[in-house]
C-alpha cells in the first residue's frame, strides 16, 4: 500500500504564504509580458518542492484473524432430555467449521457448571459473552453462538441494548436451542410467604400453580406436609394465584414442602416442590405464678415474668392460708376471692407455665384440684416449683396427686447452711446451664468461688430426670424432667435469689430461671435431645446436641433421594457437630434413629430450575436486532459462512460470521521524492535559461 506525505521544512502557513506570494508575482509577470517569466516559476517551483519534502509512503500490512466466540450453556437445566448431547455435537460441529476457515480466532466459553448459589442467579450467558470479547476490538468482531435451552436470565431486550451499545451488538448474534419444540412443563411458584407466624395459628401463604399445557382453571392436585410429616392434599386452579393457609404448630422452624402432582411427559419434575420456612412465635404466653408463704425471694419470678413483654402474667400471693384462726372480719381478708374454680379448673389449659413458689397444701387450693394440675401436665402442660421448708414437711405438694408428675421425693430434712451450687455432669451438657455465665468453670471443686453461695437446701431420696444444678454434698438443686408431653421443674431451694443481690459474688439468678421458664415452655433453642441443620460456608452443617457423650451417626437423605451418613464429632459440652457438601438445593432429612429433622437449602423457587421449558422469547429479539439467526437443534445444526459486513448473516441451515479483513501494519517504507541533486539542477536550469531569455 502507498500514500503520499510531506514534512515540510518550514511552518505549513508559512509555507502557503510562500507559494501564494510565488504565484502573485507569475501573474504579475505574465500581466505586465516579462520575458522569461514562465521560465523563472520553474526554479521558485523546485525550491517549495524541496521545502514541502513530499514523501511516498510504503506500508507492509499482515492480515489479522477476526474473533468468533461460542458460548455453551451448561447449567443445571441443560440436562434435562437429549440437550446435554446435542450440546456436544454443536459445540464439536461448530469449532471444526470455524477452524476450516483459517481466518478466525475461536474462543469458546463454558459458563453455569459451578453455580454455587444453587440455581438463585440464573443462566448469565451475556455476562460470560460479554467478559470473553472485552479485549476484542469491534472492528474485529465476527459474531458469537449462543448454545443453550434459551432460558436466559441477563439477555437485554434489543432496544435497550442498542440504546446501551453492547459491545456483542457489532456483530451477528446467533441462538442454537438444545431442547424441543413440544416441551411442557408443571410447576408451583411461591409468590410470598411470611418470615413469622403465631403458634396455633395459620400463616397465609400465596401460591400458584402452573402448567404450560392446561386450561386456565384446570384444578391440579397439590400436596403440603409439614416438617416433613403427614401431607395435607389440596386442588389450585392453574395459572390462578390463591392464599393457602398453613398451621404454625410449634415454636421455630416450621418447613412446609409443597409438591404439585406431576404431569405425564414433563420435562422436569425438580420444579414440582417448593419449600415454605416460617418461624413460629408465641404470641402473649400466659404464666399462673401462685405464691405461698411469703418470704424475701418471692419477688425474683415476679420481676423475671413481668420484664418480658410477651408473657402475661397472673400472679397470687396467698398472705394468710385458710388455717390460720382469728377474729378477723371475713371481708377484710383479701381485696378479691381467690378465683380457685376459674383457674385451675375453666382456664387452667390456657396457661403455657404454672409456678408454685414455696406453696403447700395448707393453702388455698383445694386439694382435688392438683388432679386438673397433674392431668395438665401430661398433656402438654408446665409446671414449676420453687420450693423452701414447707416441702419437707407433710403438707408438701409432693402428696397425690402430683406425685406421680413430681421428680423428687423429699426426705423431710432441710440443710440450713452455706454451700456452693455447681452443675452437675448433665448440667454441663444440658443448655438450661450449659450456656450460664461461669458454667464451664463451675463444677464442683474445693476452693472455687465461681459463684456465689446460698444458705438453704430441701434434701430428697432420689430424683427422676435431670440434675442439672447440685448443693450441698453433691444433692440434686435443680431437677428438670418430663412428664407424658409436659415438664416439670423443681427448684430446692429458696434462697437463688441471694445471687441476684451480689452476695458472695452472686451468680445468674436472672439468666438461670429465665433459662428454665423458657425451658419448661418448649423454646426449641433449649432442648437438650436435638437435630438440627444449617447452611454455613457453601455446606450443610449438622447440628446435633445430646446429653450423653456417645458419638452416634446421622444419615442425610438429599433432595434427589440418595442418602449418606455423617459421623457429628464434640464440638462443645453436649454438641457434636458435622460437615457435608451441598449437592443441589430443595429439602434435606436427617435422622439419628431417634430425631428426625429437615432443613431447607437454597432459594424457595430458583430461576435456573423453576422454568426450564426451551424457547426463543428471551434472545430471539435481540438476535434479530443483531442480524443473527435462530436455530433448534433438533431440526439442523446450521453450518458457517463468511459474509460481508452489512449483507444478510443467517440463512435456514447456515448462520453467517462477519468478514471484517482488518489487517495490522508491520513497517513503514518512506521514499522522498525530491532529490537534492534534482532540485539543484531544477534551480540552476531555470535560472539561466530565464538570464538567457531576457538578454535576448
Amino acid at each position: 500500500m502507498t500514500g503520499l506525505t510531506y514534512s515540510p521544512l518550514i511552518p505549513a502557513p508559512l509555507l502557503l504564504l510562500l507559494c501564494a506570494l510565488a504565484v502573485g508575482l507569475i501573474i504579475y509577470g505574465l500581466w505586465h509580458r516579462a520575458k522569461g517569466v514562465l521560465l523563472r516559476a520553474l526554479p521558485v517551483a523546485a525550491l517549495i518542492i524541496a521545502i514541502a519534502d513530499p514523501q511516498l509512503i510504503r506500508e507492509n500490512q499482515t492480515p489479522l484473524k477476526d474473533v468468533a466466540v461460542i458460548v455453551v450453556d451448561e447449567s443445571a437445566s441443560q440436562k434435562l432430555g437429549q440437550r446435554e448431547g446435542r450440546t456436544a455435537k454443536a459445540v464439536e460441529k461448530l469449532t471444526a467449521d470455524f477452524a476450516a476457515g483459517g481466518d478466525l480466532e475461536v474462543r469458546t466459553v463454558r459458563t453455569g457448571r459451578n453455580d454455587t448459589a444453587g440455581g438463585a442467579g440464573g443462566t448469565r450467558l451475556f455476562e460470560a459473552l460479554s467478559s470473553a470479547i472485552s479485549d476484542v476490538p469491534a472492528q474485529r468482531l465476527a459474531g458469537s453462538v449462543l448454545i443453550t435451552d434459551g432460558q436466559v436470565h441477563d439477555a437485554l431486550p434489543a432496544d435497550r441494548a442498542t440504546i446501551n451499545h453492547a459491545a456483542y451488538m457489532n456483530a451477528p448474534v446467533h441462538l442454537l436451542i438444545t431442547g424441543e419444540h413440544k416441551e411442557f412443563d408443571r410447576r408451583i411458584r411461591l409468590e410470598s410467604a411470611p418470615d413469622f407466624g403465631l403458634v396455633g395459628q395459620p400463616a397465609i401463604v400465596r401460591l400458584r400453580a402452573e402448567d404450560t399445557q392446561a386450561v386456565a382453571g384446570t384444578p391440579i392436585p397439590v400436596s403440603i406436609k409439614h416438617n416433613g410429616g403427614l401431607a395435607l392434599h389440596i386442588e389450585l386452579p392453574a395459572g390462578t394465584t390463591m392464599d393457602v393457609p398453613m398451621e404454625i404448630e410449634n415454636s421455630g422452624a416450621n418447613v412446609f414442602e409443597v409438591e404439585i402432582a406431576a404431569g405425564q411427559g414433563e420435562i422436569s419434575t425438580a420444579n414440582n416442590k417448593t419449600l415454605v420456612s416460617i418461624s413460629g412465635v408465641r404470641d402473649r404466653m400466659r404464666v399462673l405464678l401462685v405464691s405461698g408463704q411469703p418470704h424475701v425471694g418471692e419477688r425474683a419470678w415476679r420481676n423475671l415474668l413481668k420484664s418480658d413483654p410477651n408473657i402475661d402474667l397472673v400472679h397470687f400471693t396467698i398472705l394468710r392460708p385458710l388455717t390460720k384462726d382469728d377474729s378477723t372480719p371475713f371481708n377484710e381478708l383479701s381485696l378479691i376471692s381467690f378465683p380457685i374454680r376459674e383457674l385451675f379448673e375453666e382456664q387452667l389449659k390456657q396457661f403455657d407455665l404454672i409456678i408454685f413458689d414455696r406453696y403447700s397444701q395448707k393453702g388455698l387450693v383445694p386439694f382435688q384440684y392438683m388432679t386438673n394440675v397433674a392431668n395438665y401436665v401430661r398433656q402438654g402442660g408446665a409446671l414449676m416449683l420453687a420450693v423452701g421448708p414447707e416441702y419437707a414437711d407433710s403438707f408438701a405438694l409432693f402428696g397425690a396427686p402430683l406425685q406421680s408428675i413430681l421428680p423428687a421425693e423429699p426426705t423431710g430434712r432441710v440443710y440450713n447452711g452455706a454451700f456452693r451450687p455447681h452443675l452437675s455432669d448433665v448440667g454441663l451438657r444440658h443448655p438450661v446451664t450449659a450456656l450460664l455465665e461461669g458454667a464451664q468453670n463451675s463444677r464442683f471443686k474445693a476452693g472455687d468461688p465461681s459463684w456465689g453461695r446460698w444458705l438453704r437446701q430441701i434434701q430428697i431420696s432420689k430424683a427422676v430426670g435431670a440434675p442439672v444444678l447440685l448443693g450441698q454434698d453433691k444433692d440434686p438443686l435443680l431437677v428438670l424432667n418430663r412428664v407424658g408431653q409436659g415438664r416439670v421443674a423443681l427448684l430446692l431451694s429458696d434462697t437463688a435469689w441471694l445471687w441476684g443481690k451480689g452476695f458472695d459474688g452472686g451468680g445468674p439468678q436472672t439468666e438461670l430461671l429465665r433459662r428454665v421458664a423458657h425451658w419448661l415452655m418448649k423454646e426449641p433453642e433449649l432442648e437438650e435431645e436435638s437435630l438440627t441443620a444449617e447452611v454455613r460456608d457453601g455446606g450443610l452443617q449438622v447440628n446435633r446436641r445430646s446429653l450423653s457423650t456417645e458419638v452416634v451417626p446421622v444419615k442425610v437423605k438429599a433432595p434427589n433421594g440418595t442418602e449418606q451418613t455423617v459421623l457429628p464429632q464434640p464440638a462443645a459440652a453436649g454438641v457434636f457437630t458435622s460437615r457435608l457438601d451441598i449437592t443441589e438445593p430443595g429439602l434435606y432429612s436427617l435422622t439419628d434413629g431417634k430425631i428426625t429433622t429437615i432443613a431447607a437449602v437454597g432459594t424457595p423457587n430458583p430461576l435456573e430450575s423453576f422454568d426450564v421449558v426451551s424457547m426463543e422469547a428471551k434472545v430471539g429479539p435481540l438476535a434479530e436486532a443483531t442480524g443473527g439467526g435462530v436455530f433448534w437443534l433438533e431440526d439442523t445444526t446450521p453450518t458457517m459462512r463468511r459474509v460481508v459486513p452489512g449483507r444478510v448473516a443467517h440463512g435456514s441451515t447456515w448462520l453467517g460470521l462477519k468478514a471484517n479483513k482488518q489487517v495490522a501494519v508491520t513497517g513503514v517504507t518512506q521514499t522522498p521524492l525530491s532529490p537534492v541533486a534534482l532540485i539543484l539542477l531544477l534551480v540552476m536550469a531555470g535560472a539561466m535559461l530565464a538570464w538567457w531569455r531576457e538578454g535576448k
